[in-house]
């Protein structure tokens, strides 16, 4: 079989190896669609802090059973299916107590160990998630970044009538907007400074969508909500910008809370965030019943996810996705590359 390898940034190289045998307790999956994640375009640019090269990439992907390892009952020959790509210690005391997606010795594939980026990829059972038969392959390749935003809106709790802000509507901005929606808010706002962006939040379906390079940030959760504003701001841009303007304009009293990874330290007005008891909370990752969730919210039509697909490449253009995503930055949601 091929498998994909960036030897260094910005080289990668194919190579032919042995199509593995799943051992006792694996499943043998046909990878069909693999997402292109921000973070695997850090590693692209040998800026990921966590990531060592060679490494194989993917880790959003769908694709279908191949062949059963011994003991293997619950999964059948072409049955459609997710992969988790978290590799954990299952001893340490966030494991130990269900929260396995912060273990102290994480390991991501695509990351710190090999990913999916393979015709073929052996892996343990409990990492594979089934889909419905009637989700698209595409759609199944989106199920962790959408299980990344279930997992956010879960760290506030009960979204039944709640009023929602989210800054920066990339992938995982619209998908949190829309998983917000679908879990329960009442209204949801988006904010980004491109309008090609905005646009693609309001083809799924946002209540509101703002260009606060046009609009501050404070007036239009007003005009949006009333006076009493948003009762969470997501920060799914992760910047000293977007970070300060939840800050400045949350409502005293309400939670802000941080999605995106920030690529440099932050400078923010904290004597603001004491002074208003603001909550400031962070979400990391997913865990299973964050899947389960996201194929939930697909298969009951509250979460969209084909608007946000920008273009398809083939398994060994993988390299010309990359570029492809640096030439386009603002008008490139999310691109697939197409193994099988």
């Amino acid at each position: 079989m091929i498998q994909q390898v960036m030897t260094e940034p910005g080289k990668i190289v194919f190579r032919e190896i042995e199509t593995p045998a799943p051992k006792p307790g694996e499943v043998l999956v046909k990878i069909m669609r693999i997402g292109v994640c921000g973070s695997d375009i850090h590693v692209w640019h040998g800026k990921h802090p966590f990531t060592k090269y060679p490494i194989t990439q993917g880790h959003e992907v769908s694709g279908e059973i191949a062949a059963l390892g011994s003991g293997v009952s619950q999964f059948t020959v072409g049955q459609k299916v997710t992969i988790q790509p978290q590799v954990v210690c299952g001893k340490c005391h966030p494991c130990r107590h269900g929260k396995y997606n912060l273990c102290e010795e994480l390991k991501v594939m695509g990351f710190q160990t090999t990913g999916v980026a393979s015709e073929y990829f052996a892996v343990d059972a409990s990492k594979v998630t089934p889909l419905p038969e009637t989700m698209s392959f595409d759609e199944g390749a989106m199920i962790e970044p959408l299980a990344v935003a279930v997992h956010a809106v879960n760290r506030f709790g009960d979204m039944k009538d709640m009023q929602v802000a989210v800054l920066g509507a990339g992938p995982i901005g619209i998908l949190v907007a829309q998983a917000a929606k679908g879990m329960g808010a009442k209204s949801v706002l988006i904010t980004d400074v491109s309008d090609i962006r905005l646009e693609k939040g309001k083809e799924c379906g946002v209540d509101f969508c703002v260009n606060t390079a046009q609009t501050d940030f404070g007036d239009a959760m007003v005009r949006a909500f009333g006076p009493d504003k948003a009762d969470v701001i997501y920060d799914c841009a992760g910047n000293d910008v977007t970070m300060g303007q939840a800050i400045r304009y949350a409502r005293k009293g309400s939670t802000i809370i941080l999605v995106a990874v920030f690529a440099d330290m932050a400078k923010v007005d904290l004597a603001v965030l004491n002074d208003h008891e603001l909550d400031l909370n962070t979400t990391m990752m997913y865990r299973n019943e964050d899947y389960l969730g996201a194929i939930r919210l697909v298969n009951e039509g509250k979460v969209k996810l084909r608007p946000l697909i920008s273009k398809h490449f083939a398994f060994a253009d993988y390299a010309e996705a990359y570029r492809y995503i640096d030439a386009n930055r603002q008008s490139t949601m999310k691109v697939i590359i197409d193994v099988h």
